[in-house]
């Protein structure tokens, strides 16, 4: 069962506040998306460390993670208070995690492939926020500096229109995670992801903008059969 770790509610007072939101999905409640949730038991899940400031944004990406892949997680960020269900978890020997950042100088020892380890279970640690804020996650989290760090692997450029980035290159965090997860050989989990990110995009983007929602029959498609072959959450 997919699981996000709890942290105290804030109203949302950014553009959009005073939008009826889905309770569960955070979609504007005209657009819910909560009928392509699907419950995949991949074969890696996910630790996503989130920046105070993506916690209530209702673009933030990671939750969409957490509604496909089972047993993935989010934990706030703290750099001198870290959650302690994240380091306890950290720690544990049934896990083998790996944080997904790009390679760079000062830690170019840390950096691996993806290695299969019998009798552990990958675990991708994503650092959920702004490239800016992530890049401050990792060189200030003291706690993270034994974790290998793995790079994902891909010239895809972002599909996500919500937010502009500052290079095409620099993917959202849902798809960095499908990229992972075709990266370890899971391309029909990424599917998946892929697909549920798809459908959040044209939904929230037609909401915006009083539109049909457009484009995402397939990938509709998609995730329904995936919903009545998983188990129910």
């Amino acid at each position: 069962m997919t699981t996000e770790t709890e942290h105290p509610r804030r109203p949302f007072l950014a553009r959009g506040s005073n939008v009826i939101r889905c309770e569960q999905c955070q979609m504007p409640a005209k657009a819910c998306i909560c009928d392509f949730q699907v419950n995949a038991q991949a074969q890696a899940r996910f630790w996503l460390l989130t920046h105070r400031k993506e916690l209530y944004k209702p673009t933030n990406t990671g939750r969409l993670i957490v509604d496909t892949i089972r047993d993935s997680e989010v934990f706030p960020w703290s750099r001198t208070e870290p959650d302690t269900q994240f380091l306890d978890q950290l720690h544990d020997p049934e896990f083998d995690p790996y944080i997904v950042f790009p390679e760079g100088e000062g830690y170019e020892e840390r950096m691996v492939e993806f290695e299969h380890k019998p009798g552990r279970k990958p675990v991708f640690i994503i650092l959920d926020g702004t490239w800016r804020q992530a890049r401050r996650i990792f060189r200030q989290s003291e706690y993270l500096k034994d974790v290998p760090v793995i790079q994902p692997q891909t010239q895809r450029k972002t599909r996500y229109n919500l937010r502009k980035p500052n290079e095409e290159h620099h993917l959202c965090t849902a798809e960095v995670a499908a990229v992972m997860l075709a990266q370890m050989g899971d391309q029909a989990s990424a599917d998946l992801l892929d697909a549920y990110f798809d459908v959040f995009n044209a939904h929230y983007y037609a909401s915006r903008r009083s539109r049909v929602v457009e484009g995402v029959d397939d990938a509709k498609a998609l995730l329904q059969q995936a919903i009545s072959q998983c188990e129910p959450r």
